[in-house]
C-alpha cells in the first residue's frame, strides 16, 4: 500500500501514524510511507520499518519509509503551513504515483494535502483526483463510499456556472458504465445506480431547466443499453430524505456539493474518498488537514483507518476479476 503523507504541518502524519498501529490494518496491507524522514522520526512505530528513496524503492521489502523530503523544522511545524511544506506534499503524491506505476505498490492512499499551500508553491493544483487522472491518462470518477450510500461525482472540482456545459450525454454515459464495471465485483452483481437530476425536483419535466431532458435521461438510456442498471433522474432531495432505505447500490451526482453534503452528513468519519478508472485504487479519508488539530493529539484515526482498508479490500476485489 502506497500512502503520500499529506501536509505535514496538517494532521495527515499522526493520523497515518495512529491507523497504522492498529494490529486489524497492519493484518489487511504491507505499508510504504512516502513522506518527510525528519516528520516520521517523530512516531515510534515508523523507526521499525525499512528505509528507502524513491531511487531504491525496487528493492524494498516489509513495511518501508520512502524519505522523499528532509524540510527543516521550520517548515514541519504542525498547524504552521510553509512554501517549502506546500512544494514537498506535491511531491509525496508524485512519489507514490511513481511506485505505483512501476509496479512497486498494489494500491494508494493519499493523506490530506492543502491545495491552497501547495498552489502558492507555485505547482498548479485542483486535486488527488485530477493529478491522479492525468498521470495514468485515464478517465476517473470520484466515488464517495460511506457505510450508508457510496455516492460519485459527475464533475469534481469546478464552478457551478460551468456545470451545463460540462454535462454532456458522453459523458455521464462513460461514467455510469464505468462505475457499474468498478463496483460490481465489490457488490458481487451489476450494481442498481441511482441518477440525481441536475435542476430542482430533476427539473420539472422542462419547466424547471432542460438538462434532464436533453442530457441526463438520454445518458441514462444509453447506459441502459450497455447493461448498466441506472435510473433516473431522481431529485437529490427526495432520495437522501429516507438514507436508511435507498434501494440502490450507487448514486451518480451531477456536482460536487450535490454528493458531498449528504455523504458527510450521513456518516463524516467512515466514508472513504475513492478515484475509481484507475489502473491501481486509490482512496483516501474525507476530510482536509485540520491545522487547528495537528500536534494536539485530538485528531481521529479512524478516518485514515476507513481509507487504508477500503483500498485494501478494492485490491483484493481487483485482484479477483
Amino acid at each position: 500500500m502506497g500512502i503520500s503523507l499529506g501536509d505535514v504541518s496538517g494532521i495527515g502524519p499522526e493520523v497515518t501514524a495512529a491507523a497504522l498501529a492498529l494490529p486489524r490494518v497492519r493484518r489487511e496491507l504491507v505499508p510504504v510511507v512516502f513522506g518527510d524522514g525528519p516528520t516520521l522520526a517523530r512516531f515510534p512505530i515508523f523507526k521499525k520499518y525499512a528505509r528507502a528513496t524513491p531511487e531504491t524503492l525496487s528493492r524494498a521489502t516489509g513495511p518501508t519509509v520512502c524519505e522523499v523530503s528532509t524540510l527543516a523544522e521550520k517548515d514541519r511545524r504542525p498547524g504552521k503551513p510553509s512554501a517549502a511544506g506546500g512544494r514537498a506534499q506535491y511531491t509525496y503524491v508524485t512519489a507514490a504515483i511513481e511506485a505505483a506505476r512501476a509496479g512497486h505498490v498494489d494500491a494508494l492512499c493519499t493523506a490530506p494535502v492543502s491545495k491552497e499551500q501547495i498552489s502558492r508553491a507555485g505547482i498548479p493544483f485542483m486535486g488527488h483526483t485530477e493529478v491522479l487522472a492525468e498521470a495514468f491518462g485515464v478517465e476517473v470518477l470520484m466515488l464517495m463510499d460511506g457505510p450508508r450510500v457510496r455516492i460519485a461525482l459527475a464533475t469534481n472540482h469546478v464552478p457551478v456556472s460551468a456545470l451545463p456545459q460540462l454535462l454532456t450525454v458522453e459523458k455521464l454515459t462513460e461514467q455510469l458504465v464505468l462505475l457499474s464495471r468498478e463496483l460490481k465485483p465489490v457488490v458481487g452483481r451489476r450494481p442498481r445506480i441511482a441518477v440525481l437530476g441536475l435542476n430542482p425536483h430533476a427539473g420539472e419535466g422542462g419547466l424547471l431547466g432542460r438538462e434532464e431532458v436533453e442530457i441526463i435521461s438520454p445518458a441514462i438510456q444509453q447506459a441502459r443499453k450497455a447493461r448498466v442498471d441506472a435510473h433516473g433522474p431522481i431529485p437529490a432531495d427526495g432520495l437522501f430524505a429516507r438514507p436508511d432505505d435507498i434501494p440502490y447500490d450507487a448514486v451518480l451526482a451531477m456536482y460536487h456539493d450535490q454528493g458531498l453534503i449528504p455523504a458527510k452528513a450521513l456518516d463524516f468519519e467512515r466514508t472513504v474518498n475513492v478515484t475509481l478508472g484507475l489502473p491501481v485504487p486509490r482512496t483516501s479519508p474525507d476530510h482536509g488537514t485540520a491545522y487547528s488539530l495537528a500536534g494536539t493529539g485530538k485528531a481521529s484515526r479512524v478516518p485514515m483507518v476507513e481509507a487504508l482498508l477500503k483500498a485494501a479490500l478494492l485490491a483484493r476485489a481487483r485482484l479477483r476479476r
